[in-house]
């Protein structure tokens, strides 16, 4: 029984393609430009090199507003994956 409903459940591989880079690209651009506009203290923490190259923030901001970036575009790819989009 159990079987048979993740068989049902199962759906084909989705193969790299630079549709899914570019969906990823644009899901961290948005969480950076999210972050850097809700974060209290973006600068905080141990700073980054070159700090200019990261909008001026640190590094826990820095891995939270990526992290949060992937989460979003993984997200996003399977759900238009999902629909047959990609």
């Amino acid at each position: 029984m159990i079987t048979s409903t993740l068989l049902a459940a199962a759906t084909t591989p989705l193969n790299w393609s630079p549709t899914v880079a570019i969906i990823m690209v644009i899901a961290n651009i948005i969480a950076i430009a999210f972050g850097k506009a809700t974060i209290k203290y973006p600068n905080s923490g141990p700073e980054l090199p070159s700090s200019q190259f990261f909008g001026g923030f640190g590094l826990p901001a820095l891995l939270a507003t990526t992290s949060f970036g992937h989460i979003l575009g993984v997200g996003t790819i399977l759900g238009l994956h999902n629909l047959g989009r990609l």
